[in-house]
């Protein structure tokens, strides 16, 4: 089911941890419901009641789990969001603006924890129904540079924040390479630059978007 069959419009914003898509996706999501437009902003894993749950246990450094383990939390936290939250707002015509989805857990299980990956995109076209965004925003920022910002703003530990550098390369290096597989997709920004500067590419992207939708609509 891609996102393109419902009404409304699907955008995720993804990227390696501290790249700020959180501030981003905050930010972007205001100045569109200022130009009127109806948006609805959500987050992985969470912005379900089940989804909060799961996000505390995959996160906890003082549970012991393996790779696959935390794989198929996440994913069941993907399945409820994708049915409870995405599915229903989408056919309702909005927009909707989540801060992570199913590209995270290519790049973090798959190229971070090393799992197959042909095995994770089948589990991921499972648990979202085969829901695909229609336009997704990546922050590309090294990976010692997130991780010094994401440390300084929060000294919570956190099972996979607080894993090494190498690994968080890994991810960055994953996630671009999805985006080289999918550039008709996926926008790659530079998260180097200030907020205020991500937030007007990322603007000028999505407009665009919105309004090439629109015109061959």
């Amino acid at each position: 089911m891609p996102a393109e069959d419902l009404p409304g419009a699907f955008i995720t914003v993804e990227g390696g941890d501290g790249a700020g898509k959180t501030t981003l996706a905050r930010s972007l999501t205001e100045c569109l419901r200022q130009a009127g437009r109806v948006v609805q902003m959500t987050f992985e894993p969470g912005g379900t009641a089940l989804g909060t749950r799961l996000r505390s246990l995959v996160l906890d450094p003082d549970l012991t789990m393996s790779d696959w383990d935390e794989t198929w939390l996440f994913l069941a936290a993907r399945a409820s969001h994708v049915q409870e939250v995405l599915i229903p707002a989408l056919t309702a015509g909005e927009i909707v603006l989540s801060d992570r989805y199913s590209d995270s857990t290519l790049a973090y299980q798959g190229f971070g924890r090393g799992l197959d990956l042909e095995r994770l995109s089948s589990l991921n076209r499972a648990a979202t129904q085969g829901l695909t965004p229609d336009l997704t925003l990546l922050l590309d920022i090294p990976a010692e540079l997130g991780l010094a910002r994401a440390r300084a703003r929060s000294s919570q530990a956190d099972r996979i924040g607080d894993a090494d550098l190498a690994f968080h390369g890994r991810v960055n290096a994953g996630f671009r390479m999805l985006a080289a597989e999918q550039p008709e997709r996926v926008c790659v920004i530079d998260g180097r630059q200030d907020a205020a500067a991500v937030l007007d590419e990322a603007l000028e992207v999505v407009n665009r978007w919105l309004d090439g939708r629109r015109a061959r609509s």
